[in-house]
């Protein structure tokens, strides 16, 4: 319930969403929390030197790499979000003389997106966290800019220009505060128009070339949507795919005439391949299909060539083939991690955003001709050598219950016999994956001595349709015991110290602490709960309007008797009780998803039964950690309260 429908990551404290003012604690809460000690204050920087060992946790989080990558129609520049200034900002580099330019400054940029021409970026911010995005259009000298949608009480979700740019997309709450309703931005006369009143969470994805007409996504639990083609004129809904069984449609890529669109999906079967569909008969083609699910998709070089990742236990592979050479398919050559990438229809060239165990990001152009590949933009390790660090080993254990289960274990340089300290990572969600990108506290970690395992418990993806869907409703708890059954697993590895280990996880991977250090309170020796639930049923009834859609089938619809008496029953508030172990906390004042309140109440609990509890209550921020003062606080306290317990 932690995420919106297009963002099925790991849960990292993302750089994004900086506001111009910090609040302080008074301000920000009505209601003033008793305890002045849990608000932080910033600490001075200290890093050591490059040459210490252990690596300092400063410095890791000084490393740096770009995000969301994507390159201009006429492959003329690229555009991409850094943080070097402390805030995500939107950067552009120009391909033939290399020459870099940050457009955006003040509040930090959540998304953005190019307009057609090439020539202008449309991007979005919010204000220290709170998810209320304003939008803006800027020029890519930087020296034109206006503000399109000014920031509200609104939520919104950004959707995509029409093919001559005139016109782009979005989703928002305006109307009543909750539902998703679908509008278009008209630059011609700078005014909206509502083009279709939903109910819960509906969103826009790709315009179909040559026509009014843009697909539109609606939210069908955590790890499925169904599509309809919207006509923007008439209002009138196609349907095109909504199945008995729920099924996944992403990475939607229309093909140049408009006769039909590309798409990665699991209609009909349990992991994701690539499917083409004629819009007009609704017949559907299979373009790929692996072992492993197929994740995400671009089409290049118009209509010449298709670009796909695999992902193989957390790791992705990247490839490619022609698509009138069906039987062609080959692989990209890069360093072993995960891949965005994007492509324009100007040339053969790929774009390809690289995340590794060594890296935070490396930018690559590959020639989808040759593969040869030459990086445009380099990582900053911030001093870091990229050798030290360790790759992980992707595991897989049965549970207590036959199945399954999955994750990626980090063993550290053992320079004696003795075995390590365990902490295990949670990842959010819950429909996420811990997947083998750049872990920074994972490798400060393992710098000390201590072994992690990103878990992915059920209800991951990443490892097909049936394993997203085994902790749906009832099954909730059998993905809280899928971490007892991790230690007795780690129990035969000579390794590691499975009796001396620590359970860590934020936003969904918060709630998963919060209950098992109550559900099976021996198991573990800390527990570290970042955003999480501690009361469902609250948590359920006041959700962030995003996740109200998804709620229903991944949670069951609150509003149902039946429901609230096994959330009642089945949340960390009702276990708090049985805790024994120390406990480490972090919020954001701000949370519009998860309210302060559910740290808060399991805090107040703790420390009545004189339970010892660290907790980081941030004034200035919402879900997500924003600002790169907090970041340092929250991660120097947290690998402190880790070694003490560990």
């Amino acid at each position: 319930m932690f995420y919106l429908h297009n963002k099925f990551h790991h849960f990292i404290f993302i750089i994004s969403m900086i506001g111009t003012t910090s609040l302080s604690a008074n301000e920000a809460n009505k209601d003033p929390w008793p305890y002045p000690q849990d608000t932080p204050d910033s600490v001075p920087l200290k890093i050591g030197t490059a040459s210490q060992r252990p690596i300092d946790i400063t410095r890791f989080l000084l490393t740096r790499g770009v995000y969301q990558v994507s390159i201009n129609k006429p492959a003329s520049h690229i555009a991409y979000i850094d943080r070097v200034t402390g805030q995500p900002q939107v950067w552009v580099k120009q391909l033939q003389t290399g020459l870099t330019k940050q457009l955006t400054f003040g509040n930090g940029v959540q998304s953005y997106r190019w307009h057609p021409d090439g020539q202008n970026i449309l991007y979005s911010s919010d204000n220290d966290g709170d998810e209320k995005e304003a939008f803006y259009f800027i020029s890519i000298d930087g020296e034109q800019e206006s503000v399109i949608l000014p920031h509200s009480e609104d939520y919104r979700v950004m959707g995509t220009f029409n093919e001559s740019g005139d016109k782009f997309s979005y989703a928002s709450t305006e109307r009543n505060g909750r539902d998703f309703d679908l509008y278009l931005y008209d630059f011609n006369n700078n005014s909206t128009k509502l083009v279709f009143q939903s109910e819960f969470g509906f969103y826009p994805s790709a315009w179909q070339p040559k026509a009014n007409n843009f697909i539109m996504s609606e939210v069908r639990g955590e790890d499925a949507n169904n599509l309809y083609l919207l006509n923007t004129n008439t209002s009138e809904v196609t349907t095109l795919f909504k199945p008995d069984i729920s099924a996944y449609f992403g990475s939607i890529q229309w093909n140049k005439k408009g006769s039909g669109f590309y798409t990665s999906t699991n209609l009909d079967v349990d992991k994701k391949r690539i499917i083409f569909v004629d819009v007009k008969t609704k017949n559907t083609t299979v373009i790929e299909q692996s072992d492993h699910e197929i994740e995400n998709l671009a089409v290049c070089s118009n209509d010449q060539f298709i670009v796909w990742t695999e992902n193989d236990n957390g790791f992705y592979n990247l490839y490619v083939k022609n698509l009138q050479q069906p039987s062609n398919k080959r692989k990209i050559p890069l360093p072993a991690g995960t891949y965005g990438f994007d492509c324009s229809d100007n040339n053969n060239q790929l774009v390809v955003n690289a995340s590794s165990y060594q890296s935070p990001s490396e930018v690559y152009i590959v020639d989808l001709t040759t593969l040869s590949s030459t990086i445009l933009i380099q990582s900053q390790l911030a001093g870091i050598a990229a050798n030290e660090m360790i790759k992980a080993e992707a595991i897989s254990f049965t549970a207590q219950d036959g199945v399954t289960i999955h994750g990626l274990l980090y063993i550290p340089h053992n320079k004696t016999k003795a075995k390590a300290p365990l902490v295990v990572s949670i990842h959010g969600g819950p429909t996420a994956q811990a997947v083998a990108g750049w872990r920074p506290l994972a490798q400060y970690l393992l710098g000390k001595g201590i072994a992690v395992l990103d878990i992915n418990v059920r209800g991951s993806t990443g490892y097909g349709k049936t394993y997203a869907r085994l902790d749906n409703q009832e099954k909730r708890l059998d993905s809280v015991r899928d971490l007892v059954d991790a230690l007795n697993y780690l129990q035969n590895d000579d390794r590691v110290d499975a009796k001396r280990a620590a359970a860590i996880g934020g936003s969904y991977g918060g709630y998963m602490v919060n209950a098992v250090m109550g559900l099976y309170s021996n198991s573990f020796k800390a527990g570290a709960s970042f955003v999480g639930v501690s009361n469902w049923v609250r948590a359920l009834q006041t959700a962030h309007p995003s996740l109200k859609a998804s709620d229903l089938i991944e949670y069951g619809d609150i509003r149902d008797t039946k429901w609230q008496k096994f959330y009642e029953a089945n949340s960390p508030i009702n276990t708090v009780n049985k805790i024994t172990a120390p406990m480490f906390f972090q919020h954001g004042v701000n949370d519009p998803r998860d309210p302060v309140t559910e740290s808060d109440e399991m805090v107040q609990a703790l420390r009545k039964k004189n339970i010892p509890v660290t907790y980081l209550r941030f004034a200035d921020e919402g879900h997500q950690i924003s600002k790169l003062e907090n970041r340092i606080t929250f991660y120097r306290e947290l690998a402190k309260f880790l070694e003490q317990h560990l």
